[in-house]
């Protein structure tokens, strides 16, 4: 009996990282064992940098917050600090936010938390 194989489900498979590769450079892109690893590589680095964009936006927010509260003559430890024994529920991204576009509104938070 002759062997059996599914070409349909391969030629899928193909074509949907040759797809994925477009874009590429050189051979990435057209060369289905280099596109392969390169789309398997590069899938790899997004799923990493999804988790990487998430901290690197956080460290962001606490460098903004940090030299606005000092401005008023408070640390960001401090100043965070005081925001949660007040009670105030903002988040570093909200925080951030008014730093950056509405200073007054900044600074009354900063008011009321001192």
């Amino acid at each position: 009996m002759p062997r059996s194989v599914n070409v349909v489900a391969s030629r899928k498979r193909r074509r949907k990282v040759m797809k994925m590769a477009k874009g590429q450079f050189g051979r990435r892109k057209n060369v289905w064992t280099v596109a392969k690893n390169a789309v398997e590589k590069g899938l790899t680095y997004a799923y990493r940098d999804r988790k990487t964009k998430k901290i690197n936006f956080r460290q962001l927010w606490i460098v903004r917050i940090n030299a606005a509260a000092r401005l008023y003559g408070m640390s960001y430890s401090v100043f965070m600090g005081k925001i949660h024994a007040k009670g105030i529920e903002l988040n570093r991204k909200a925080l951030a936010d008014l730093a950056m576009n509405n200073p007054n509104a900044f600074k009354a938070i900063v008011d009321a938390v001192k």
